[in-house]
């Protein structure tokens, strides 16, 4: 399988597009039409005009495609019946998998072209939006039959066919307002990410009270994928004001609301609060980037099953650390959490033990030994770990570049929870 992300062209133009003198003649910043709070579908008759209603006013046909899986799928009949009021017709796939296979996002896709929607409904985690955008592309692309070979240069010229909206069930990935979806290649055991300004849903519709069922340790690991979106970004040499605002502000909330979520999941102020940093923070990464927590979770997340959110979390420390002999906007972040000393390296060295203390709190490892990966499979795959990680499209927004041999320094020391100090 051939991967856009491997294409020398567009491994120089990433690079190129962050150059200050490229941003500052031409840049966008894109974002869905949003809607959040209790009644964000407008299920309460008399009020405002809620997502439903505006959702009905452009789409003729009123054929909904709701993409789901076997969790998030008993949240569909609520959906549904909202849409239903509106003159919808409703169809209910809920087969999407956990880190989509290619094949199932094709199942997907020919479950679509049966039904013929106007209307895409992804209702769930990351995962089946990640499910749901893959599928869009080969509903309204048939031709296209190398969903790895998209890219952010390919014109697909959606919308044709179908509007996209997008329910999250959880509170992490802030799929629902990027143009990303992370598919998985499981003949290689890679991620592939699809990546193109097209994907972004026309609207994203935020329900605190879908995200009170997640336990603990799924609200801690999506959580945990909100911060590292929040503060990454921040570093991105891709960043700008608009995301720098969106992410310092999102990484406040993260550390405000996430262990209050994570200890009492019936908080709804919480779990509202998580809900927007999620998608502030999906927003500024989407159009700032981010670096090294993602490449290395990646490439860690797929090799032993991790967590998605957990892989990219754990890794914030070593990055940041990485980092620091080029950037200092680390500060921003520091000033942020409270974190005020006299001297740059006591507000560095304050700033990740907040981070650590806080994946701490919510129950995971700050280490990957403490993760439960077995030391000769970490071993084993290290070749490919390394690998994965500098080919992957988030490495080419880091603001410092690794080598094979500083990635595999970067793993080990992860490993066994010392400090990256080179």
């Amino acid at each position: 399988m051939s991967y856009w992300f491997t294409d020398p062209l567009i491994k120089g133009l990433i690079p190129l597009a962050t150059a200050s003198a490229v941003k500052g003649a031409a840049s966008t910043f894109m974002v869905p039409r949003i809607f959040m709070g209790a009644n964000a579908l407008g299920e309460a008759t008399g009020v405002l005009p809620g997502g439903a209603d505006v959702i009905a006013r452009v789409c003729a046909r009123k054929r909904g495609f709701i993409v789901t899986d076997e969790v998030a799928v008993r949240f569909a009949p609520r959906i549904a019946a909202a849409f239903h009021k509106r003159g919808f017709v409703t169809e209910v796939w809920d087969k999407s998998q956990p880190e989509p296979p290619i094949e199932t996002v094709k199942e997907c896709a020919e479950a679509m072209t049966k039904f013929e929607p106007d209307l895409i409904i992804a209702l769930g985690g990351g995962s089946v939006m990640d499910t749901a955008k893959a599928a869009w592309i080969l509903y309204e692309r048939p031709d296209i039959t190398d969903l790895a070979s998209v890219s952010f240069l390919v014109q697909l010229g959606l919308r044709k066919k179908a509007f996209l909206a997008a329910i999250p069930t959880t509170s992490g990935t802030g799929s629902e307002c990027t143009a990303i979806s992370v598919v998985t290649d499981t003949a290689a055991k890679r991620k592939v990410p699809i990546v193109n300004g097209e994907l972004l849903p026309d609207f994203a519709i935020l329900i605190p009270s879908l995200t009170m069922g997640m336990p603990p340790k799924l609200t801690a690991g999506t959580g945990l994928d909100v911060l590292a979106h929040a503060m990454d970004c921040v570093m991105s040499p891709a960043s700008n004001d608009f995301t720098d605002a969106l992410g310092i502000r999102a990484t406040q909330m993260v550390f405000q609301y996430l262990p209050k979520a994570y200890h009492n999941g019936t908080d709804m102020e919480a779990r509202l609060r998580m809900h927007i940093a999620a998608s502030m923070a999906g927003i500024a990464f989407f159009n700032g980037g981010v670096g090294l927590t993602h490449a290395l979770g990646h490439s860690l997340g797929k090799a032993f099953a991790v967590h998605h959110g957990v892989a990219v979390g754990v890794f914030i420390p070593y990055s940041f650390q990485f980092y620091r002999p080029l950037t200092d906007k680390y500060l921003v972040l520091a000033d942020a959490l409270g974190v005020r000393e006299k001297t740059d390296e006591k507000n560095f060295a304050g700033l990740i033990e907040k981070v650590r203390s806080l994946i701490k709190e919510v129950g995971v490892s700050t280490d990957l030994k403490g993760l439960g990966i077995p030391k000769d499979e970490f071993e084993k795959n290290m070749g490919k770990l390394v690998q994965y990680a500098v080919e992957d499209p988030s490495h080419f927004q880091s603001p410092r570049p690794m080598t094979p041999q500083q990635c595999e320094a970067i793993f080990r020391c992860a490993y066994e929870g010392k400090d990256v100090d080179f």
